[in-house]
């Protein structure tokens, strides 16, 4: 690749002549944590005052409070720390799902084991954009983890040597201040998007329990078994391909846990299918899916609706059908069965034994819903939807602003774009 007039190549990426290439362990003063005996609970945990990181207080940003403390007694007689504000954490243990998160200390704290302590030489590297380097570059560690089974780690040796190029202080002050404006737009609108989605729960569990009735409406609602408002039915097919079948695309358990609504373009598991089967697992608009199954009693039922005909599609044997009798508002029905007395009766009626919980078809069969007339579901569901429509919004205004994120760190962490 040809590099730029004023730029030169180096083992990180083409950085500006002016900048600087060196290891970490030059820049700054390492050290990891200690994790005082658990046997020694009272004496060095019970009503500790001193904050004490572990890895999952990191969350590659800002840390300003902990989950656990240690006591005066932790930090006089073992080896910990107590580190100050500024220092720059990164997580050594875990897997590939921990190793290398991030934190930077806006409180004094002492650490744990798991965790590597960065303290920068201020004169040369600043907290704030170590920490943006970091983030950025967290694949690095999966080249220099101790190995690739179930649970590699990082050493501190390996921080020592992680190459970082960075420009003066000022240029780095400029670059952290960049990107915290960004992270700060994240965090409002990651702010914003939960209460959102706190306000459409509430607004569920009001307006589809008719505790809440919208102006116009009045009058008592049905309370039916499902066996009464239409066939379940399970045994789905399995996601195997066979030469003599015919090819159908699965709605799997995922799918329905994952979405509210299933459109054609969601599916793209492909197996086969006898042809019989494919014609009774058929995926037909407004079928209503649900998961039987689930690691824990609390987190059963979830369901999700066919916004129109797949006629490729089935649905997988890990999920359960719905296919009404009644003409419920399609849209209804997406929301219907997602209130917390329908997700109670669920918890209260299925089987298991502690480690994975069913729903069979004939506890489905007699679980009870809440139908309004055909008016009032319509016009639940124009509120629903609203709200629903709002999130959407914000939710791609965040995936938006996380890509503009990632595109401005590439630019600034390499010098490629200059701030001054």
């Amino acid at each position: 690749m040809e590099i730029k007039p004023g730029y030169r190549q180096t083992r990180v990426d083409a950085i500006p002549e002016d900048w600087s290439v060196a290891p970490l362990g030059a820049l700054a003063e390492i050290s990891s944590g200690t994790t005082p005996a658990r046997a020694l609970f009272d004496r060095y945990y019970k009503n500790g005052s001193t904050a004490w990181v572990k890895t999952l207080d990191l969350t590659n940003s800002d840390v300003f409070s902990t989950s656990e403390c240690v006591t005066y007694l932790a930090l006089k007689e073992t080896s910990l720390t107590l580190y100050p504000i500024g220092t720059v954490l990164v997580a050594m243990y875990g897997g590939f799902q921990q190793i290398g998160r991030t934190g930077l200390l806006r409180l004094p704290a002492a650490v744990n084991q798991a965790i590597t302590a960065i303290q920068p030489n201020t004169g040369q590297l600043v907290s704030e954009y170590l920490l943006a380097t970091l983030n950025h570059r967290v694949a690095y560690w999966r080249t220099v983890a101790s190995s690739s089974r179930k649970d590699p780690n990082i050493t501190g040796q390996d921080v020592r040597s992680f190459p970082i190029p960075y420009p003066d202080p000022l240029e780095q002050r400029a670059v952290a201040t960049a990107l915290f404006d960004v992270d700060a737009l994240l965090d409002g609108l990651n702010r914003l998007i939960g209460k959102k989605c706190n306000l459409k729960q509430a607004a569920m569990q009001e307006l589809l329990t008719g505790q809440t009735r919208l102006l116009g409406f009045s009058g008592q609602w049905e309370v039916k078994r499902l066996g009464e408002v239409g066939d379940i039915s399970s045994a789905g097919v399995d996601k195997k391909s066979r030469p003599d079948e015919v090819p159908v695309r699965l709605v799997n358990y995922l799918d329905v846990y994952r979405k509210d609504f299933i459109y054609s373009d969601d599916l793209n598991h492909w197996v086969t299918a006898r042809a019989d089967q494919a014609k009774r697992c058929a995926v037909q608009k407004g079928d209503v899916f649900f998961t039987p199954t689930s690691e824990t009693r609390d987190d059963i039922a979830i369901s999700a609706v066919a916004m129109e005909d797949i006629p490729d599609a089935v649905y997988s044997y890990h999920v359960a059908r719905l296919r009404l009798r009644d003409a419920w508002d399609l849209r209804f029905r997406t929301y219907a069965f997602k209130t917390r007395a329908f997700l109670d009766q669920a918890e209260k009626f299925c089987d298991g034994n502690g480690t994975r919980y069913v729903l069979s078809q004939a506890k489905f069969r007699a679980m009870t819903v809440q139908v309004p007339p055909i008016p009032e579901q319509t016009a639940i569901a124009n509120v629903l939807s609203e709200m629903d429509s709002e999130l959407a919004a914000l939710q791609e205004l965040r995936e938006k602003t996380r890509n503009l994120k990632q595109a401005m760190m590439q630019e600034l962490l390499t010098g490629r774009t200059r701030l001054i």
